[in-house]
């Protein structure tokens, strides 16, 4: 289904804040309550959140949503991350890539790149840079997990640990207040981890929904990672964490008079 940039801002600020309320929501954008309302019940019917006593909710702290919903939040942020971590690079370079929907964004804006050797547990970016056959891409064995397409266990962690690329690209479900990174099972954090530590340089991809954002399994922390790509600039108490961790931090700038979640 599609979706439009108020009703993906509107899964973000749910997902970032764990429930949000009608009128709040009617405030932030603009419009009338009625109008927020018709935006929840379409989500709500998509199963891309649940609704609350005057408003709405996340489904869960523990679960994640399906990787197709995923897809839909954030979409315009995420191609200015995929854009810029795509600048960094060079043609003939090696890359590892976690699962996720920002690492596939990330490998979809190097499909022009050439004779790359990717190295990753997950399908989507894979068939996004399987199109040029200058490329070689490597996958571990196992069963896939669906519907998020990748493959996660002893095997992925077993082939990030035995190679060594040029850069690490991975993603986390969430950013702690105090930088621990978290995901939605230790299987995905050990992948993860195996990835930071394959790399020459290590980059983190997030966008700015994903501080706060909770769940279960918590594995390494914010100032691990060599780089920090997100989709603007970091704010409030987030903006002091990172400068605290001492991470570099690269964000594209965005265009002026474009709305957050809107297309360029």
């Amino acid at each position: 289904m599609n979706i439009s940039p108020r009703q993906s801002k509107i899964i973000a600020m749910v997902d970032e804040n764990g429930a949000m309320s009608i009128e709040t929501l009617s405030d932030h954008f603009s419009v009338t309550p009625q109008t927020i309302r018709r935006d929840v019940n379409v989500l709500c019917r998509a199963n891309m959140l649940r609704r609350s006593h005057g408003g709405v909710e996340r489904i869960g702290a523990g679960v994640n949503l399906p990787y197709d919903t995923r897809r839909l939040a954030n979409p315009a942020a995420k191609r200015r991350i995929g854009a810029l971590v795509a600048s960094l690079i060079p043609d003939r370079a090696s890359l590892m890539f976690s699962i996720g929907t920002t690492p596939e964004l990330v490998a979809a804006a190097l499909a022009d790149h050439e004779d790359l050797t990717v190295v990753t547990n997950n399908l989507n970016v894979a068939m996004a840079l399987s199109a040029n056959a200058s490329n070689r891409i490597f996958l571990p064995g196992g069963m896939v997990r669906l519907p998020d397409r990748d493959l996660l266990g002893h095997a992925a962690e077993e082939m990030f640990s035995g190679y060594r690329a040029d850069f690490g690209i991975y993603g986390v479900a969430g950013i702690e207040p105090d930088g621990v990174l978290v995901d939605f099972d230790q299987t995905e954090t050990l992948a993860r981890e195996a990835i930071r530590k394959s790399c020459r340089k290590s980059i983190l991809v997030a966008d700015r929904s994903k501080f706060g954002r909770p769940a279960p399994a918590q594995r390494g922390r914010l100032s691990d990672a060599d780089l920090l790509v997100l989709d603007g600039p970091p704010e409030g108490d987030f903006a002091r964490l990172i400068e605290a961790e001492g991470i570099e931090v690269l964000y594209p700038k965005t265009k002026p008079g474009v709305l957050e979640g809107e297309e360029e």
